[in-house]
């Protein structure tokens, strides 16, 4: 039962952290700002003197990579749920294994 839960949440941080990567860099919602002019990103470019930072978070091709970071977490999202069975298995194996070695 613990594996099928621990299975379980491991889909769902994928999915979630997913659909965060795909959405959060192009939405512009009140407190969450736009991705590349936020209050984070213009302090650290400020303190190191480098404000190329700022612009490199900004440009479009960051934010590709960053949707592409997404897209891949969903893409391991759906292959744990098609592999589901196996990874529960897999996860038993492992504790019984655990578990003869201690006795």
């Amino acid at each position: 039962m613990v594996e099928r839960i621990t299975v379980i949440l491991f889909i769902l941080l994928f999915f979630m952290a997913g659909v965060m990567l795909i959405i959060l860099p192009w939405i512009n919602i009140g407190v969450v700002g736009d991705w590349g002019d936020n209050y984070l990103l213009a302090v650290v470019s400020e303190k190191t003197g480098l404000p190329i930072i700022r612009q490199a978070v900004a440009s479009g091709w960051m934010r590709g990579a960053i949707t592409g970071l997404g897209v891949l977490n969903l893409f391991l999202a759906f292959w744990e749920i098609a592999h589901f069975k196996k990874s529960v298995e897999m996860l038993s194996e492992n504790e019984l294994g655990q578990v003869k070695s201690e006795k």
